[in-house]
C-alpha cells in the first residue's frame, strides 16, 4: 500500500504514550499499622518500585487502535489542493508564461513542473485536487491523445510561441563506426557530415574506428573481408555485390555495391530510410485548447478504496478498546 498523505507516518511515536501511561500506573494501597507494631523498633518507611504492566490487553488494543489510526490517515485520500498552473521547465522564467499566469486571473495559484505523460498522469492523480480547482497547463508543445481527456477538473492549454521557449537544445550525439580503406575514409566523412546538417542540426554523428556500447551504425566497406565476431550493431551498412537487407547474428545488414554513395539524391533517400527505421515518429501536435470537466469526480484508484476497510478496523478496535476500559473499572 502506497501512502498519499506520508507525513502521517511521521506521527508513529505516538504510539510510546500508551505504553508510557501504562507503565506509570501503580495500585494505590492503604496502609494498616498492626497493634504489635508499637513494639518493634522504629524505621523511616521504604518504597521499593516495581515495574509492572497494568492491563497488557487493554494496552496491545490502544497501540494497534493508534497505528491502525495513522494508517488510515496515511492513505485517505483528501483533496486540499487548489488552482495549479503546470509549467514546462523551459518556460518557467520566460515572460510570456507570467503573462499567461495573470491574463488567466491565477497569479496566487500554486505552480507544479510540468509531468511528462500529462494526461494519464493528471487523470491518476486528479484526486489531490479540489473539486472547483482548475489547471493552467502551459507547455511549448503538446502530445494529442490516443482519446480525449476526461477528466474531473477544468483544463486550459496554452502553447507558447517559438519565441517564448528556451535556447534550442544541443544536437543528439549519435555514434557510427566507419572501417573503410583511407582513400575511402574520407568519402565516408563528407556523407556524415551532410547528415549532421539535415533536419535542422538534431543530430551529431561521430565517427570512430571501433564499436563501443553507444554504436548504432557500423559501415563496413571493406569488399572480400568479414568484420570481427565481436562487433555488434542495431544496423550494418556493408559494400557486397547485392543490394538487399539481411538479419545476421552482429545485427540488421543493409548491403549495396554503390557505397559511399556520391549522388545527392540517393543519399537523402538513404538517409530518410536510415532515421525512418531508427527515429520513432513525432506524436500529433494537440492544439491550444480548453477541456471541460468530463466527470463528476475523479477516476476512482486502489488507494481511494482502501480506507474503507481501514476505517471498519478502526471503528471495531475502538469498540473494543471501549469495552475492555469499561470493564477495568468495575
Amino acid at each position: 500500500m502506497t501512502s498519499m498523505q506520508p507525513l502521517w507516518w511521521l506521527a508513529l511515536p505516538v504510539l510510546l504514550l500508551p505504553v508510557w501511561w501504562h507503565m506509570r500506573k501503580r495500585e494505590r494501597t492503604r496502609t494498616d499499622f498492626l497493634a504489635t507494631a508499637r513494639f518493634l523498633p522504629a524505621a523511616a518507611p521504604q518504597q521499593q518500585r516495581v515495574l509492572r504492566w497494568s492491563e497488557v490487553l487493554l494496552l496491545l488494543v490502544r497501540l494497534a487502535l493508534l497505528a491502525v489510526l495513522i494508517a488510515w490517515m496515511a492513505v485517505l485520500a483528501m483533496p486540499w489542493k487548489g488552482d495549479t498552473v503546470f509549467v514546462s521547465p523551459a518556460l518557467e522564467s520566460s515572460p510570456w508564461a507570467v503573462q499567461q499566469v495573470q491574463s488567466a486571473g491565477m497569479s496566487v495559484a500554486a505552480r507544479e513542473p510540468l509531468p511528462a505523460d500529462l494526461w494519464n498522469w493528471l487523470a491518476r492523480n486528479e484526486h489531490e485536487w479540489r473539486p472547483e480547482a482548475r489547471f493552467l497547463i502551459l507547455a511549448p508543445h503538446a502530445s494529442m491523445p490516443a482519446l480525449p481527456p476526461r477528466l474531473a477538473h477544468a483544463v486550459e492549454l496554452r502553447l507558447a510561441p517559438p519565441s517564448a521557449t528556451a535556447p534550442r537544445t544541443p544536437p543528439r550525439e549519435r555514434h557510427v563506426v566507419v572501417s573503410a580503406p583511407a582513400e575511402r575514409l574520407l568519402r565516408w566523412q563528407a556523407l556524415f557530415a551532410a547528415f549532421s546538417t539535415a533536419a535542422d542540426g538534431v543530430n551529431r554523428y561521430l565517427i570512430s574506428d571501433t564499436p563501443t556500447a553507444a554504436t548504432e551504425l557500423i559501415v563496413w566497406d571493406r569488399p572480400g573481408k568479414e568484420p570481427p565476431t565481436s562487433w555488434k550493431a542495431a544496423l550494418w551498412w556493408r559494400t557486397a555485390n547485392s543490394t538487399g537487407q539481411t538479419q545476421t547474428p552482429q545485427g540488421l545488414a543493409w548491403t549495396s555495391p554503390q557505397w559511399p554513395l556520391q549522388d545527392v539524391d540517393a543519399a537523402r533517400a538513404l538517409y530518410e530510410r536510415w532515421q525512418a527505421a531508427t527515429v520513432q515518429a513525432a506524436p500529433y501536435p494537440m492544439p491550444a485548447q480548453t477541456i471541460k470537466a468530463g466527470r463528476t469526480k475523479p477516476l476512482p484508484t486502489p488507494l481511494a478504496r482502501s480506507p474503507e476497510w481501514l476505517a471498519l478496523v478502526l471503528l471495531a478496535l475502538f469498540a473494543v478498546e471501549r469495552i475492555l476500559a469499561h470493564a477495568r473499572r468495575r
